[in-house]
């Protein structure tokens, strides 16, 4: 289950690109909460916490409760805007979320045991088809990253997206018969070395 982590926000009475660069001259970070039946609300950030969180990863599947002036909500971001320049948050989209209620996330996967696959023992490389799968699923059970293992794989061997273990409740915008891991080939440039290297060995 995803843990919830906690964020304090004060209320912005003014918004347009004016207000926001006031707000950002303070040492803050503009932001948005919208969704669930209920009125925009803009809200501003610490700036340097909002910079660590974004950089810190997995932030737009990570669950919030922000407390603004004492009113908490539960929250999903779902956008940020980086400065192009410097690289500091200059905007985040948040969107409410009540219980029960499904978000639509992208899941990165990583792929596990490269050293147990037999295809890659033999000069074979790992290709991820899909680097992260998006799924449909309630808050509080969005997983970190979806583990994929390639033990036991040989070269042309293939895993398909049926071998994710979802969720409860979740589902995958794509079909459980899509690939995504397969084990290829050596290179064609590094099968003909390999060639020349075994038939120049008998002349040296």
């Amino acid at each position: 289950m995803t843990a919830v982590k906690q964020i304090e926000a004060s209320a912005r009475a003014q918004v347009g690109k004016g207000a926001a660069r006031a707000v950002r001259r303070q040492g803050l970070t503009p932001a948005v909460i919208y969704g669930g039946g209920a009125a925009p609300e803009a809200i501003a950030l610490d700036a340097n916490k909002t910079r660590l969180m974004i950089y810190g990863g997995h932030f737009l599947t990570t669950l919030f409760e922000i407390s603004v002036d004492g009113k908490k909500q539960r929250v999903i971001p779902r956008d940020y805007q980086l400065d192009p320049v410097k690289d500091f948050p200059i905007h985040v989209d948040f969107l409410r979320v009540a219980a029960g209620q499904t978000v639509t996330v992208e899941i990165p996967i990583h792929v596990i045991d490269q050293d147990a696959s037999p295809g890659v023992k033999n000069g074979g490389a790992v290709q991820i088809v899909e680097h992260s799968l998006e799924i449909t699923v309630e808050p509080e059970n969005i997983p970190e990253a979806f583990e994929v293992s390639v033990a036991g794989l040989e070269i042309g061997d293939s895993l398909e997206a049926s071998v994710i273990k979802l969720p409860k409740g979740a589902k995958l915008a794509i079909g459980s018969d899509a690939t995504i891991v397969t084990i290829v080939p050596p290179m064609a440039e590094e099968v003909d070395e390999t060639a020349e290297g075994t038939e120049a060995a008998p002349a040296a």
